[in-house]
């Protein structure tokens, strides 16, 4: 599973693993990259354009817990 480029507007994400892994894609092109296991979060800010995916042949569970207002979700082409 990948998802596409987006951001969260106005909204600020804290993820939690719970199963499998979580690999976070940010940065100014899009090169910035690390992964999460389960017992560890992740902090997304606000208009961070970013996109996860699962890198493991595991199912990943995560728990998504967002603050703010205005549109949860603004898909874009990609970073830059």
């Amino acid at each position: 599973m990948i998802s596409g480029w987006h951001h969260h507007g106005e909204y600020e994400s804290t993820i939690y693993v719970l199963t499998g892994a979580l690999r976070m894609e940010f940065g100014a092109l899009g090169e910035e990259t690390f992964d999460a296991g389960p017992g560890d979060f992740v902090f997304v800010g606000k208009h961070v354009v970013h996109r996860e995916s699962n890198p493991s042949s595991e199912e990943g569970t995560i728990m998504v817990v967002r603050a703010g207002q205005g549109e949860p979700v603004t898909n874009v082409d990609g970073p830059g």
